[in-house]
């Protein structure tokens, strides 16, 4: 380990109330630290004409706009319904 120290990784783990045997803390230390060593190699990557970004891939929105259309009269669609009531549809209780 040469970027994170077993106390780190014991305080971290503390943080996340984690337990982890002395050997293990080893091994988590060794992983951590192969993490932060990809990460500051993505830190050399020049991204000096590249455009910030949210999303990898160009996202639109797919719904369709929000407009009134014709639909089902109130009386068509109550003609299907088992039971209703007050031009709503009755469904049986499932609260005791």
């Amino acid at each position: 380990m040469e970027r994170i120290t077993k106390e780190q990784v014991k305080y971290v783990a503390d943080l996340a109330r984690l337990e982890f045997k002395e050997e293990e803390i080893g091994k988590f230390g060794e992983q951590l630290d192969k993490i932060i060593m990809a990460v500051e190699q993505l830190n050399e990557v020049s991204t000096e004409n590249v455009e910030p970004t949210s999303h990898v891939i160009d996202v639109r929105n797919v719904l369709r706009e929000d407009e009134v259309k014709p639909s089902l009269t109130n009386e068509e669609v109550l003609k299907n319904a088992p039971d209703d009531q007050d031009g709503q549809i009755k469904v049986p209780s499932v609260l005791e």
